[in-house]
C-alpha cells in the first residue's frame, strides 16, 4: 500500500526534465526581478538624499538617506540599537516558534476529530479578527513588561492563523491517495502518519513565512505598549522626538529582519523537500 501510494505520488508531483526547466526559467526570473527591484531602491535612495540637500523635501520631516547612515553607526556604536535588535528578533522568533508550532500541531491533529474541527476553527477565525493591539494591555498586566508579554503577543498573533491553515492542510489531501489508504484499510494513526502529514509539510512551512509578519508585529506592538528596550521602543521614543531618521531606521531594521526570517525558513523548506525526494 505504502508503495502504491509513494507511486501514485511520482506520478503526480514528480519533476519532468520540462518541469526542471521551467523550474531554472523561474529562479533566473526571480533574479532578474530582484535586480530591477535593487535598482529601482538605490536610484530612490540617491533621488532621496539629493533631494534632501538640495532643501527640495524637509529633512526634519522626511529625513535622509546619510541622517539615517549617522543615526545606525551612532546607535550600533553605543551598543543600545544592536541590544534593541536583538531583543525584538528574540520576542519574535520565540513567538513564532511558540504560537505557530502549537498551532499546527493542534490543527492537525484536530483531522482525528472533524466535528470539533469545525468548531476550533470558527473560535480561531474569531481570535484572529480581534485587533491584537486591544489585546496588548491585558497581556503586559498579566505577564508584566519584560519579554514574556511581547512573546505572548507575537505567538498569539500566529496561533489562529496557524491552525485555520493546518486545519485546511490536514482537510486538502489528495482525495485519491486517501481512498487508497481505505480501501486497504489502514487505521487512522496509519493515514496520518503515511499521508496526512507528509503532505502538509509545504503547508507548515507556508504557514511560517505567513506567520513572520504577524510575530513581528506582536512583538513591536508590545513595546510600543510597554518596555524599556526593543526596535519598537527605539521607533517610539524616536518618534515622541521627531527623530526621523532613527524611525526610518528602525522600520529598515524590521524590514530586514523580517527578510532574514524569510529567508531561514525557505532554506529550511528546500532542505526538508529535497530530503524527502531522497527518501
Amino acid at each position: 500500500m505504502e508503495r502504491a501510494a509513494r507511486q501514485r505520488r511520482r506520478q503526480r508531483g514528480g519533476p519532468t526534465g520540462r518541469e526542471r526547466l521551467s523550474g531554472g526559467s523561474m529562479k533566473s526570473k526571480n533574479t532578474g526581478a530582484t535586480a530591477i527591484v535593487s535598482t529601482i531602491l538605490v536610484v530612490a535612495v540617491v533621488l532621496w538624499q539629493m533631494a534632501a540637500q538640495a532643501n527640495l523635501i524637509n529633512g526634519q520631516l522626511l529625513g535622509s538617506p546619510l541622517g539615517i547612515y549617522k543615526s545606525a553607526v551612532i546607535g550600533f556604536t553605543q551598543g543600545q540599537l544592536l541590544y534593541d535588535t536583538w531583543v525584538t528578533l528574540w520576542e519574535t522568533l520565540l513567538g513564532l516558534l511558540v504560537g505557530s508550532g502549537l498551532g499546527i500541531v493542534l490543527g492537525l491533529v484536530l483531522w482525528f476529530y472533524p466535528r470539533t474541527s469545525a468548531i476550533v476553527e470558527q473560535f480561531s477565525i474569531l481570535l484572529n479578527s480581534i485587533p491584537k493591539i486591544a489585546l496588548g494591555p491585558l497581556i503586559i498586566i498579566w505577564f508584566g513588561s519584560g519579554m514574556i508579554s511581547k512573546i505572548w503577543l507575537a505567538g498569539i498573533s500566529t496561533f489562529a492563523v496557524a491552525i485555520i491553515s493546518s486545519c485546511a492542510a490536514a482537510q486538502e489531501v489528495d482525495r485519491d491517495l486517501l481512498n487508497l489508504f481505505k480501501s486497504f484499510k489502514a487505521q487512522r494513526a496509519k493515514v496520518f502518519k503515511k499521508l496526512i502529514l507528509p503532505a502538509s509539510v509545504p503547508w507548515i512551512f507556508s504557514i511560517f513565512r505567513i506567520n513572520i509578519g504577524f510575530a513581528l508585529i506582536g512583538a513591536v506592538v508590545g513595546e510600543f505598549i510597554a518596555s524599556e528596550n526593543g526596535l519598537g521602543h527605539a521607533v517610539f521614543v524616536a518618534g515622541s522626538l521627531f527623530d526621523l531618521n532613527t524611525v526610518w531606521l528602525g522600520v529598515i531594521i524590521l524590514t530586514l529582519m523580517a527578510a532574514l526570517l524569510t529567508w531561514v525558513v525557505q532554506l529550511t523548506e528546500e532542505r526538508v523537500i529535497s530530503w524527502k525526494g531522497e527518501q
